[in-house]
């Protein structure tokens, strides 16, 4: 069920609204995030040292070994959900039962990485505020923040009430295939929760942070033509046609005048034609064989589509299909698949009240107002799997730059001020009413 407007009764998303420092209960999350700050960071040391790779499935469980005794030191019950039948570790779930009737929380992190077993960046390095190492923040970071959040919690009292589920997937970076197996349970836990809260990174602008409540969609499609062949001499005919390179340009450039609008952006990453051409196995890698003298016989291509919601993404699709649908001089054959890609996640008015909540959380941190985030700078998750079936936030997580490369940094004070601004939210998310 959507968060009815109540939850942001008298808030002013212009900030207008200051509310009271934290007291009670929220006064001791506050203190024991920072007097756990040495603690926390030694977890994260200990995970980032630990690689899993996404296709490393025994470094992904050995991770997972590590996270699990954390959690069910605060009463957490773990289960852990095999995925080798499509080539990935599986995924972790915690599972913490509060009151009966509560709001239930789904927390989405993921236990891999980009960084295989045979990268040069392997090692966790603390210099000042900053910390470096492979995953520090993307996604280990963000489990540490979840774990502070939580501690914190169980110290002010507030952790008994809550309905928690955390979804800890194993293949975020690089998912298993089929995709709908691969997130098959997440979708199921998100049918029977109230909210899912994203612990990827923190987005920031103009060293601002910002609020992130949607991501556009990452889906491929394939091109493929054939065409009339021949001697070159004959190009241009009645008989012979255009050839399948000529209508291949039609139909890319017709994707490029027809298909923009705002949040929608197609990108064409792969292509080759001639006599032959085909995509490689691994859909990296595209080949063609051929004379200048003989009229190109095939073509394929291969691209992304990326949109802001399901409408918008169904749209796209249908004026692609119609595009290669045309009749082109020559063209034989042509077909447009789509893979399963990752689905958007629209900004909806519930995932508006939530970012509306977290900044009543920020005012009483004493922290500025997040704006939303630009969807055109948010790629895709694992969150967008479970958008049409609850509201979200994304970029609970620390702040950090240069992700999926040698040197990825965190923001270690964003750790802190993220397991904050987590644990208010979902304390006073807790005490409301479960819609479900």
């Amino acid at each position: 069920m959507r968060l009815v407007a109540s939850v942001i009764m008298g808030f002013a998303m212009s900030g207008a609204c200051v509310l009271a420092a934290p007291a009670g209960p929220e006064a001791k999350i506050v203190a024991t995030v920072d007097a756990e700050q040495v603690r926390t960071l030694k977890f994260l040391e200990t995970m980032v040292n630990q690689n899993s790779g996404s296709r490393n499935l025994e470094g992904v469980r050995k991770v997972r070994d590590l996270v699990v005794p954390e959690f069910t030191a605060l009463g957490f019950t773990s289960r852990w959900i095999p995925m080798e039948q499509v080539g990935r570790a599986g995924h972790l779930v915690l599972t913490h039962k509060g009151r009966k009737g509560g709001k239930k929380l789904l927390l989405i992190g993921h236990l891999d990485t980009v960084f295989e077993p045979d990268s040069p960046f392997q090692t966790y390095v603390l210099k000042g505020d900053k910390a470096t190492g492979p995953g520090v923040g993307d996604d280990k970071g963000g489990i540490a923040v979840i774990l502070a959040t939580v501690r914190a919690m169980q110290a002010a009292g507030t952790l008994k009430n809550a309905n928690i589920e955390v979804f800890l997937t194993g293949d975020e970076e690089e998912a298993g295939s089929p995709t709908e197996v691969a997130r098959a349970d997440l979708v199921a836990a998100a049918k029977v929760a109230d909210v899912a809260l994203d612990f990827e990174g923190l987005s920031r602008e103009d060293g601002k942070d910002m609020g992130s409540i949607a991501r556009r969609s990452s889906q491929s499609w394939t091109l493929t033509l054939t065409a009339e062949s021949g001697h070159s001499s004959g190009v241009w005919s009645a008989k012979a046609g255009d050839g399948a390179i000529y209508a291949a340009a039609k139909m890319v450039n017709a994707f490029r005048e027809e298909l923009p609008e705002p949040y929608l952006t197609l990108n064409v990453g792969l292509i080759a034609g001639g006599a032959e051409a085909e995509v490689a196995t691994d859909n990296a890698h595209v080949s063609a064989q051929g004379k200048t003298n003989i009229i190109a016989g095939k073509v394929v291509a291969r691209g992304d589509l990326r949109t802001l919601s399901p409408e918008q993404n169904r749209a796209a699709m249908r004026k692609m299909e119609a595009i290669v649908a045309r009749k082109f001089p020559g063209v034989t054959s042509a077909s447009i698949t789509f893979s399963e890609g990752y689905p958007p996640m629209a900004p909806t008015a519930g995932n508006k009240a939530l970012l509306a909540m977290l900044n009543q959380v920020n005012s009483a941190l004493g922290l500025p107002e997040m704006q939303p985030l630009d969807p055109m700078k948010r790629g895709a998750g694992d969150i967008s799997f479970v958008a049409e079936y609850l509201d979200g936030l994304v970029g609970l997580g620390p702040h950090s730059t240069g992700d999926h490369a040698p040197g990825e940094t965190v923001d270690v004070p964003s750790l802190w001020t993220q397991a904050k601004r987590a644990a208010l939210l979902m304390t006073r998310l807790a005490a409301e009413k479960s819609g479900k």
